[in-house]
Parts: C-alpha cells; structure tokens; sequence
C-alpha cells in the first residue's frame, strides 16, 4: 500500500488524481490485477467520472450542493459540516480499477476524483495494487 497526499484549495473541490494512481500501478509493475483507492477521511471521498469535460465536475459539485445544502435548517452536528459527511458517503471511501499490463483499465473519458467537501486542508489516500496470480 502506497500513502499519498495532495491538498485542497476550496471547500467543495474534485481533483483528479489519475496520474497519481497511474504512477503507482506503473511502478508496481503488475500485469494484471485490481488497484484500490481509498481515502480514509469522513468529509472526502472518491469516484470515478469523466475528465474530459471540466464542465462535469462543475455540475456534478453544483447538484450536489443544492441537494444537500451547506447551512440547512435542522442539522444538529456540532462542527457544522453536515453536508460535507452526507455527500462524502454519497461519493464512497474507495474506489476500485482493474489493471491490465500496468495500466489503469478505464474507459476513454474516465479519470479517478478526489472528492473534497469540507476544504481546504492537506488530505491523504491509499493506493493498493493487488496483482493477480
């Protein structure tokens, strides 16, 4: 398992951190298997979407917070992040990509997001390769 960090600028931010999983598979040298992403943090997440367009990510961040508001009537946590844990859990903690001659094997227009709801802070994950027999 390989710790990376990266840190974010905003408080609701998806950076795309293909290259950084890519870089890792590569080293790794497995011809064949799975690699796992997973962000070990309640107020970020992961997902794989398309990083062709950015126009997506912009959408993607702007449902998300009009579905789930930043200062909603009724929340009772204390810290005053709710929404950011609530579209945390809607993203996921990991993410999975099969690996094929020490490549990443996803689709023409996917790319693998950090997902950061309660920015800006230095945040970590963890990229396992898992080869295959």
């Amino acid at each position: 398992m390989q710790e990376l960090s990266l840190n974010t600028t905003q408080r609701r931010q998806m950076i795309d951190i293909t290259v950084m999983v890519a870089d890792v598979v590569r080293d790794y040298d497995a011809q064949a298997g799975t690699v796992v992403i997973y962000v070990p943090h309640t107020t970020a997440g992961v997902t794989i979407n398309e990083n062709a367009d950015p126009s997506v990510v912009h959408d993607m961040l702007l449902t998300l917070e009009e579905l789930i508001p930043y200062h909603r009537a009724g929340y009772l946590h204390q810290e005053g992040n709710s929404d950011a844990h609530i579209q945390a859990s809607l993203m996921g903690s990991s993410a999975q990509v099969l690996v094929q001659r020490s490549q990443l094997y996803l689709g023409t227009w996917q790319g693998i997001y950090f997902c950061e709801f309660d920015g800006p802070r230095r945040r970590t994950f963890a990229v396992q390769v898992l080869a295959a027999e």
